[in-house]
């Protein structure tokens, strides 16, 4: 319910009031991490809000203290992040153990619970996420005020009505979120299928029959991938504006162009002179690109660019590998992507655990890679893009179903604040 609300559009009986009309959103203590004990009485952070469930088991605790009792977090208490890069995400905290609410996370707490039912609270809560992140995201630093939540609208009708209505929305969220986790299960299978697949492919299980475990078929060999990759080419760090350069400019990519599985020309950007534009570094159709320095998760990941339209060149944490006459650039990439290449991708990088992560030239030489000859490399790779293709349009279905979910959780929740749902 946003504050323009039209007041015609809901039964006549009903009122429309400003949140800080009914309840007070109250902001935690600022906690000192010095303070933290591995022991004692939990303190709710952001971080401790995650898909509408408040929950104390990876907090961190405090000793017990009568200065803090003014923040008590007790069971059914409604939560929300107040600021950060998830403002406006809420919870409902489910536990009798007592705990504390610290700073930036906000409390609602009901003024006459004869006028509002604590679960209908929740639920309007979770109409207005949206309302909160657009007013939350106008800075620099998303954040949000006590003041402006308590300015937003909701409507109250008879708790009679609350009541029926949040017994309606509860069998319907139910029903939806059971579809949802059907949807979520088959995209970790389908995650799970890729993978299988590619394990199968490498140890020569797709095109041959009556492969021992550990062993590879008859005519493979492991070779390093020193051996197969004949050239790498790195690029230039260049001063750039963040926006993509029109079709006129020239355009340095970044990592995140190879990061999701496909090469997206869009994410690059623009060199402030054309000048700086050097053949040797330009990026073209069937290249061959691999993420040198990324994320853990991302370290290593590899494409092939199938079009561009754009006038690119490398970066310095994006290569261009070529590669010899005894491996099909396909083979290379889809063993890169598996769990097998992977793994040893990872283990060769270098850096923090948590942060940027670099694999040098000479590294990825190391790589081992099992080979077949050119005429089985090209069996397995027909028929793992075969397969491949089959789950991406799953797995398209799927996302679509999960963004249809979402929408329609959305407008169970508009009628039910409109007063057409029961």
């Amino acid at each position: 319910m946003t504050e323009a609300t039209n007041k015609n559009k809901i039964p006549a009986h009903w009122q429309v009031k400003k949140l800080g009309e009914v309840c007070k959103l109250k902001n935690g203590y600022a906690f000192k991490s010095d303070k933290y004990e591995n022991v004692g009485v939990p303190v709710i952070r952001i971080s401790d809000i995650n898909g509408g469930i408040v929950s104390s088991q990876k907090a961190v605790r405090v000793n017990p203290n009568d200065e803090y009792d003014n923040y008590l977090v007790e069971n059914n208490d409604i939560l929300v992040a107040m600021s950060g890069a998830t403002t406006g995400k809420f919870g409902v905290y489910k536990s009798t153990e007592k705990a504390y609410q610290n700073q930036r996370v906000g409390k609602f707490k009901i003024l006459d619970e004869s006028i509002l039912n604590n679960e209908f609270l929740y639920h309007q809560i979770n109409s207005l996420k949206r309302q909160i992140e657009k007013d939350a995201y106008g800075g620099a630093q998303p954040n949000i005020s006590s003041t402006k939540i308590e300015q937003m609208q909701i409507v109250v009708p008879t708790l009679t009505e609350q009541q029926a209505i949040v017994a309606k929305i509860e069998e319907l969220l139910s029903e939806l979120d059971n579809g949802k986790q059907q949807l979520l299960t088959a995209q970790q299978q389908l995650k799970v299928y890729r993978q299988s697949l590619l394990k199968w492919a490498f140890e020569g299980k797709l095109t041959n029959n009556n492969v021992k475990d550990g062993e590879l078929p008859e005519g493979w060999k492991v070779v390093k991938s020193g051996d197969v990759i004949d050239n790498i080419n790195s690029g230039k760090s260049y001063r750039c504006n963040e926006r993509p350069p029109n079709d006129s400019e020239v355009g340095i990519i970044k990592v995140s162009s190879v990061t999701w599985g496909h090469f997206d020309e869009m994410e690059s950007k623009t060199c402030f002179s054309n000048d700086l534009f050097n053949e040797k570094y330009q990026i073209k159709e069937g290249d061959f690109l691999f993420s040198r320095a990324n994320t853990l998760d991302f370290i290593g990941a590899c494409v092939i660019v199938n079009s561009i339209g754009k006038n690119l060149m490398l970066s310095d944490k994006i290569l261009r590998f070529t590669f010899t006459k005894a491996i099909l650039k396909e083979f290379a990439l889809h063993y890169l992507r598996s769990k097998k290449g992977r793994t040893q991708i990872e283990f060769l990088s270098t850096g923090n655990q948590d942060s940027m992560r670099n694999i040098g030239q000479e590294k990825i030489k190391q790589i081992e890679i099992p080979l077949p000859p050119l005429k089985e490399q090209q069996q397995i790779v027909e028929e793992l893009e075969s397969k491949l293709t089959v789950c991406d349009k799953i797995e398209e279905t799927i996302s679509q179903s999960l963004l249809q979910a979402e929408t329609l959780k959305q407008s169970i929740l508009k009628k039910a604040f409109e007063g057409r749902l029961v």
